[in-house]
């Protein structure tokens, strides 16, 4: 067994790992960086899913929101994020011929498609209630670089007690009744509460109320932006902060234990050797920490399926009013109504797979064509991202081999369900003649990125602040950091405010390093 000494051992290599060893290598310590698999980046990579036909795709995560500018500046990155002008795009299920598009460039247009849906009443609430989550985002957005406030702190910020009641104290089914009449915009609305999280609109632990919380308030407005290039620009750079300041960036590292001021890690080869140091961070997802150490705790769930698609060319729309490409320019809703939400997730609750799946829909190639090679970009092809809802992991608990082939079905045919044609007609095939048809299970994430239940949090969100009575006395405390292991620091996805393509976890547990 060899045996290194560093100041610091970051364990894992993804976005959040990446950032606090290239910080902490900036601020003149020494640091060792451990990731398993065989490629930096974790879910923040971009790949060609479907070799040799000459696309790139953001392969796990897609868009980016979360990212504080602070860290971008400080870390040097020259990432270029493309700002959407479409937000979404929702057919009326059935045989309509109608959807509501919202332009985010022209309020009468969007006002228009409300109207084309009969939902004409719902336009001026929508705008009210969106400008209402921005005062909420412009309040607590700046505190997730500085140390955790409580809660009380918060609220003095928000200032609003109406605000408070609505997003932050009641179930986020409860205002968004009260606000809205129909039932597709209602869905609309309710989404952003359930990504990756099983809830019903009326859940009293308010899980989807924070996961809301944390898809409005993203650099104060709320907005996903595109990464050109894909997501792995988003990593790659991070590597290349974290390589430039002298970090030992060492891949096919697989950890099998970690104690007070020590890891211990095998090679490819399988040879042994041990780390000490004087700061742990543990950059994946706490559970597995858990397991390492023997520790008991909760089943962790995560609640998608991704499939990734790549298209001879858009498909073609019901609503012949709206172009496929503005359509398909922001977040395109599929059987996703509110009525239907919650329809999902009876289904899921009592183990079967809900049909209609609700889903939703990214084209990345429409906002950076450079993910495609130039023969694909002049054919007219494009790439779509299909993440799904209501779907949680527990589904595929049991024997049935063929339940990974019943999701992917179900998110095609759903997506098929709104479109003029079936979503197969504008497949294009691999040089082996498959469809490029990508799906990834919460099981996949598991297996592949150690993401426990496939949960792409890593854990349940959490608010982005401290309770009143919550110990602050410490500095991994004080930045919701701490882990009940001696020297250990958390700076994943799973630390108080880590969640997403955020860099928080790892930026967080720098800082905290920093002032111990």
């Amino acid at each position: 067994m060899t045996t290194t000494s560093h100041d610091v051992v970051v364990v894992g290599g993804g976005h959040n790992g990446l950032t606090a060893a290239a910080y902490l290598a900036r601020a003149g310590r020494s640091v060792l960086l451990l990731e398993r698999q065989d490629a930096l980046g974790g879910a923040t990579v971009s790949a060609e899913a479907f070799p040799g036909m000459g696309a790139r795709l953001s392969r796990y995560s897609y868009l980016v929101s979360l990212l504080p500018s602070r860290v971008v500046e400080d870390l040097g990155l020259s990432l270029r994020l493309a700002r959407r002008r479409y937000s979404s795009y929702t057919p009326v299920p059935g045989d309509t011929g109608v959807g509501l598009l919202v332009d985010n460039e022209d309020a009468e247009a969007t006002a228009r498609s409300f109207a084309a849906v009969g939902a004409a009443a719902d336009a001026p609430r929508w705008t009210e209630f969106y400008a209402r989550t921005g005062e909420l985002a412009r309040a607590i957005w700046p505190t997730v670089t500085d140390p955790l406030l409580r809660r009380s702190e918060v609220l003095e910020r928000v200032g609003d007690p109406a605000l408070v009641r609505d997003f932050l104290d009641r179930p986020l089914g409860e205002v968004v009744e009260a606000t809205f009449t129909d039932d597709l915009v209602r869905g609309v609305v309710l989404t952003d509460g359930l990504i990756s999280t099983f809830a019903s609109p009326h859940e009293a632990d308010l899980r989807h109320n924070v996961c809301f919380l944390y898809h409005v308030m993203g650099g104060g407005t709320g907005d996903w932006d595109v990464p050109i290039g894909g997501m792995g620009q988003v990593s790659g750079q991070l590597a290349e902060a974290a390589r430039g300041a002298g970090v030992d960036l060492r891949t096919r590292a697989a950890v099998t234990g970690v104690e007070d001021g020590a890891v211990t890690w095998e090679d490819a080869e399988g040879a042994v050797h041990r780390a000490t140091a004087g700061h742990v961070l543990w950059a994946a997802a706490p559970t597995v920490l858990d397991d390492l150490a023997g520790r008991e705790h909760e089943r962790v769930e995560g609640a998608q399926v991704k499939v990734n698609l790549l298209l001879s060319r858009l498909p073609r729309l019901r609503d012949t009013t709206v172009d496929p490409a503005a359509a398909f320019g922001g977040t395109f809703h599929i059987n996703e109504t509110y009525s239907q939400l919650a329809t999902a997730h009876e289904a899921a609750v009592s183990g079967r797979v809900p049909e209609p799946m609700p889903a939703e829909i990214y084209c990345h190639s429409l906002s950076d064509p450079s993910i495609l090679s130039p023969q694909l970009r002049a054919a007219g092809a494009h790439t779509l991202t299909v993440f799904t809802l209501q779907t949680p992991d527990r589904l595929l608990d049991g024997a049935d081999p063929t339940m990974r082939d019943r999701l992917e079905r179900a998110v095609l045919d759903s997506l098929s369900s709104v479109l003029a044609e079936p979503v197969e007609d504008v497949l294009l095939r691999d040089p082996d003649g498959g469809p490029c048809v990508e799906t990834k299970t919460t099981r996949d994430l598991e297996a592949t990125l150690a993401m426990p239940g496939g949960n792409i949090f890593h854990a349940p969100l959490t608010w982005p602040w401290a309770d009143d009575d919550a110990p602050l006395d410490t500095p991994a405390r004080r930045w919701g950091v701490d882990t009940a292991y001696p020297g250990v620091l958390l700076a994943g996805a799973g630390s108080r405010r880590g969640g997403g393509v955020s860099a928080l976890g790892g930026y967080h547990a720098a800082r905290a390093v920093l002032e111990s």
